[in-house]
């Protein structure tokens, strides 16, 4: 029998992107569909469950970890059109590609970045070697090429000593006991304000929000649960994160297969996560804790659910207070559970999903290596 089909292992930079397209598209693009399938497969979801998420074929969501595997993220930008021959070789755009990311005055210019126009200009009239192009296509191969123009930053990769081995673990869990993997966080700040989004409305007249400048109602958590085997999502609004919370959670998890055997609960490196009553109970009711490594929470499965929950419960609203927010939270797990295998009603509901909204600041990590 084949073994299910998976995506590799994710580096912390391509981890960390994917979260960052999932949470920022538009969840009707091409490109947020493939992150949510490839960030998905790579935490452990099974392919049927991934399909009814994007409401795409499942040998759809195959393809697309299948080219992910081979090419990495550049898989997220399918190459569809066609067009004439080349006019450019293959050697002569890999040496675009190298000019491109090179120091103007490594190369004799007086200059500290590149333009379109210079870097045109620089092609043509290199001595050494000559490559005539406009600058449009000199855009395109730049884009081909994952070459685009953009603000430099800091880095941070994960500090975590043990990254290796708490990914192998949860690759482990959710390939070996699919059935009984469980994944928790806690989504927010969630506040009281308008929040953006998309609808229909006549052209020209979209809906409108009021603008807010007090906000009196402070911030709530969304602590959520999520069983891989049986693709159903559930939770409760806090005040705050804290481990007597996270602890009524796991309960909760723990109930959901009460016949005693171990489950694996895949969870963020959280210390509301690991305090000693959680880990007594855990020891004492057969639950392993599958940390995720420092500052990769792109690791946990439930990463992936919170994007539609995002659009669907909070973008395009102004709630009046929380219990409103948290009754019609509640409203749309019982519809998302319920509907869970309905890829049609999926389908016409993704059409409607609103922008993400990025909630915190995103940290770049330089790639760490694969394992063999």
């Amino acid at each position: 029998m084949a073994e299910p089909v998976r995506a590799r292992r994710l580096s912390d930079e391509e981890g960390q992107r994917l979260q960052q397209i999932v949470r920022r598209g538009k969840h009707g693009s091409i490109r947020v569909r493939r992150a949510l399938i490839i960030m998905a497969s790579a935490s452990g979801t099974p392919v049927p469950a991934i399909a009814r998420l994007v409401a795409a074929h499942e040998d759809t969501v195959r393809d697309v970890v299948h080219r992910f595997n081979e090419i990495g993220l550049r898989a997220l930008d399918p190459n569809w059109a066609g067009g004439r021959p080349r006019r450019i070789s293959p050697d002569d755009e890999a040496y675009i590609v190298v000019t491109a990311k090179a120091r103007p005055k490594t190369l004799g210019r007086p200059f500290t970045r590149w333009s379109i126009r210079k870097l045109a200009d620089y092609l043509a009239t290199n001595k050494v070697r000559r490559v005539y192009l406009g600058r449009e296509r000199l855009r395109q191969l730049l884009r081909r090429n994952d070459i685009s123009f953009q603000r430099t930053r800091t880095w941070k990769e994960s500090s975590d000593p043990d990254f290796d081995a708490k990914l192998d673990r949860i690759e482990q869990v959710t390939t070996a006991f699919p059935d009984r993997c469980f994944a928790f966080d806690q989504f927010g700040p969630l506040s009281i304000r308008p929040h953006h989004g998309t609808g229909w409305a006549p052209k020209t007249r979209p809906d409108r929000l009021p603008a807010t400048y007090q906000r009196t109602h402070g911030i709530r958590y969304f602590h959520g649960c999520y069983s891989l085997g049986d693709d159903q999502l559930w939770g409760v609004m806090r005040r705050r994160k804290g481990g007597d919370h996270t602890l009524t959670a796991l309960k909760s998890i723990r109930a959901a297969r009460p016949d005693g055997a171990p489950i694996y609960v895949i969870l963020d490196n959280l210390s509301a996560n690991k305090t000693r009553a959680i880990r007594t109970w855990a020891a004492r009711n057969r639950v392993e804790l599958c940390l995720t490594p420092t500052s990769a929470s792109w690791a946990n499965p439930i990463e992936a659910q919170f994007g539609p929950l995002r659009s669907f419960t909070m973008a395009n609203s102004n709630y009046p207070n929380h219990t409103v927010l948290a009754r019609d939270l509640q409203q749309y797990l019982r519809w998302r559970n319920a509907n869970a295998r309905h890829p049609d009603v999926l389908a016409a509901q993704r059409r409607e999903r609103a922008r993400i909204r990025s909630e915190r600041q995103q940290r770049w990590g330089r790639p760490r290596p694969q394992a063999a």
